[in-house]
C-alpha cells in the first residue's frame, strides 16, 4: 500500500503589524516605509496602508505622487473591493493603500466604515499588512492599533513625545478592556477610569481591578487576560547618544510597573543625515542609502520583529 501524499506545509498566516506614537513628527511615516521595504526585500509579500485618515503622506515616503485610487475612495463606495485602490510602488512585493485625506472629515469615518475597512484589511492576501497610524489617541487610532498582531510605538527622545507614548498605551489598554466588557456597569466604570479625576481614585489598571473585583469577579478576571495579552512594542527614533536609546527600556518599566503591561523594545535608529537628504528628494533612505546607518538600524530591528524578540535590558 502506498504511502499518502504528504501536505504541503501550510502558509504562515498573515499578519497585521501597526507603527502609532502619541505625536506627530516622530517619523512614523518614515519608518513604515522603510520596514515594508526591508520585509518585500525578505520576500515577503506586503501591503502599507496609510491609516493617518486625514493626513496622509506614506506615497511621499516612498517616492510616489498622489495616487489617484485611495483610502477615501473605499470609504465612500466609489470601489467594493479594497484590493482597487492597492497601488504599485515599484517595489517588488510591496504595494500601497493610499490614504484617505483627500475628503473633509476622513479623520472622523463612522463606526460602520471603520468596521468595514478593518475587516477587508483582515482578508487581504499577503503575508504583512502594515498601518501607518495617525498622531494622537483617537478611538479610530487607538482600534486600528489594537486589531494588529504587532503594535509598535515609536518615539523620540524627547519630554512630550516619551509621555504622549505613555498616555498612548494607557489609551489603548483602558480602550482594550471597555471592548471586551460584558457589563455596562463595568464598560461605564472604565470610561470613568480615563479621567484622572475620576471620583472613585482610579490611577491605574490596579485599581480599576480593586473597583470591579467584588460586585463583578469575572469581569476582572476577563481584564486580566486582556492586560496580559495586550503586548505593545517600542522603537526609539533619531537616536543620537547611548541615553536615548536606553529610553525603550524606561517605558518598558514603567509600563510594566504603572500598568501591569508586559510590553517589549524591539530596536532603534540612529539620528542621520542620510535620511532627510533623501526625505528632500522624495526618496526612500534604503534605496538612497543601504549602507547608512539608519538602514542598518530598519534591517536589524525588521528582524527582530519577524522573530518576535526584543532587546534585554542594560541591567
Amino acid at each position: 500500500m502506498s504511502e499518502p501524499a504528504s501536505r504541503a506545509p501550510a502558509r504562515p498566516r498573515r499578519q497585521i503589524w501597526s507603527i502609532g506614537g502619541g505625536k506627530g513628527g516622530i517619523g512614523k511615516s518614515l519608518l513604515a516605509a522603510a520596514i515594508g521595504w526591508q520585509l518585500a526585500r525578505l520576500g515577503k509579500r506586503v501591503i502599507l496602508v496609510d491609516a493617518d485618515l486625514g493626513g496622509a503622506n506614506l506615497h511621499t515616503c516612498l517616492g510616489l505622487r498622489s495616487p489617484e485610487r485611495t483610502l477615501g475612495d473605499f470609504i465612500r463606495r466609489r470601489f467594493e473591493r479594497i484590493e482597487d485602490v492597492l497601488v504599485q510602488t515599484g517595489v517588488p512585493l510591496l504595494r500601497l493603500i493610499s490614504g484617505a485625506s483627500d475628503f473633509l472629515g476622513a479623520a472622523n469615518i463612522k463606526y460602520q466604515q471603520k468596521v468595514r475597512v478593518l475587516n477587508r484589511i483582515r482578508s487581504l492576501e499577503v503575508d504583512v499588512v502594515l498601518l501607518d497610524l495617525g498622531a494622537g489617541t483617537s478611538y479610530n487610532i487607538v482600534d486600528f492599533f489594537l486589531v494588529s498582531d504587532v503594535g509598535l510605538l515609536t518615539v523620540v527622545p524627547e519630554p512630550t513625545s516619551i509621555e504622549n507614548a505613555y498616555r498612548f498605551i494607557k489609551s489603548a489598554l483602558y480602550r482594550r478592556l471597555r471592548n471586551a466588557a460584558r457589563n455596562q456597569e463595568v464598560r461605564q466604570t472604565v470610561e470613568a477610569a480615563l479621567d484622572a479625576k475620576n471620583p472613585q481614585g482610579i490611577r491605574t489598571p490596579l485599581d480599576l481591578l480593586g473597583a470591579i473585583e467584588e460586585d463583578h469577579p469575572e469581569e476582572a478576571a476577563l481584564f486580566r487576560r486582556e492586560i496580559a495579552g495586550f503586548r505593545p512594542c517600542f522603537v526609539v527614533n533619531q537616536v543620537r547618544e547611548d541615553a536615548d536609546a536606553a529610553i525603550g527600556h524606561q517605558l518598558v518599566a514603567a509600563c510594566a510597573r504603572h500598568l501591569g503591561v508586559h510590553s517589549s523594545y524591539v530596536g532603534y535608529v540612529h539620528y542621520d543625515e542620510a535620511v532627510w537628504r533623501s526625505v528632500r528628494q522624495r526618496r526612500l533612505f534604503m534605496l538612497d542609502a543601504p549602507r547608512a546607518r539608519a538602514a542598518e538600524d530598519v534591517a536589524r530591528l525588521t528582524r527582530v520583529l519577524l522573530q518576535g524578540e526584543a532587546l534585554p535590558p542594560p541591567w
